[in-house]
């Protein structure tokens, strides 16, 4: 009889370590970018002015 105690173990926990370094990568990426700070909300507001104006972005470059 074989015991795959052991092997699903290392997968849970293998499996884990991936998701979590991955969860830790992006949120660690998001900080550096910009995302956290208190000008974390200028994005949307970019968006919003553009739908306001037409929501054509990038007018100014293609004239």
């Amino acid at each position: 009889m074989i015991d795959y105690t052991y092997p699903s173990v290392y997968f849970a926990y293998f499996f884990f370590f991936i998701v979590a370094s991955g969860a830790l990568y992006f949120f660690l990426r998001t900080y550096k970018d910009g995302y956290w700070g208190k000008d974390a909300e200028d994005v949307k507001y970019k968006m919003l002015e553009d739908d306001e104006n037409g929501g054509d972005y990038g007018r100014e470059q293609r004239k």
